[in-house]
């Protein structure tokens, strides 16, 4: 999939969670940055948002998701409005290792300057025990000073959980060495061919469930 996206440039649908999390955050932000912005009208533009991007995708799952919107939005709104009007939202973030040629860069959804917070908000069906290492990673990033407070916020329809990231600079670390053999991967050769002929998509994994996506599949991968 990384190849189909990233060196064919073919770049894939995402499905209703994913459109979810970015409705759920619209909403969030409005309530944060507006404090005086009533519950209601939060629930309001991240369902807006949900329905123009989930409109034309056909998903089974869309309604049921869009049924979850409004507890996740109250949620988290009510939480962080006690953090204060955020003093950046979507902040982008650059880091260049001198071991890359290319640099990493990411977007945080939320920045507490007054209190030393970077925070990523995260929807989810069930309350993780611990924050995904890839969210670890994910959030190290935006992590450049050591008196950054990094967090993950998760949201499920039913609890929030904020939970500080330890550890940042193995997650940093950790970040480099992929970034390192990424790059070391595509240093391989110039042409995309080049990938289709040393990699073989997994038809039963769930990243090709779509069947244009399948269908891409076959097309490149004669398989």
């Amino acid at each position: 999939m990384w190849v189909l996206e990233k060196v064919l440039k073919l770049k894939q649908p995402v499905g209703v969670p994913a459109h979810r999390g970015v409705a759920v955050e619209d909403g969030v932000t409005h309530g944060l940055k507006d404090v005086m912005a009533p519950l209601r009208v939060c629930v309001e533009i991240a369902v807006a948002k949900y329905d123009t991007l989930s409109a034309l995708g056909g998903d089974p799952r869309r309604e049921r998701y869009r049924e979850t919107i409004g507890d996740m939005v109250e949620k988290a709104v009510r939480e962080l409005r006690k953090y204060g009007i955020p003093s950046r939202t979507q902040g982008f973030v650059e880091w260049r290792p001198p071991q890359l040629g290319y640099p990493i860069i990411g977007y945080f959804d939320y920045e507490w300057e007054q209190h030393g917070i970077i925070a990523d908000l995260k929807t989810t069906e069930r309350m993780p025990s611990e924050i995904k290492t890839g969210h670890a990673r994910q959030v190290a990033l935006y992590s450049q000073s050591d008196n950054i407070d990094a967090r993950l916020i998760y949201v499920t329809p039913k609890k929030l959980e904020p939970y500080k990231l330890e550890n940042i600079a193995e997650h940093r670390n950790a970040l480099l060495q992929i970034a390192l053999r990424i790059e070391n991967f595509l240093a391989l050769s110039d042409d995309p061919e080049f990938f289709l002929s040393i990699t073989c998509p997994d038809l039963d994994s769930f990243y090709w469930n779509n069947p244009i996506c399948r269908q891409l599949a076959f097309e490149h991968w004669k398989i």
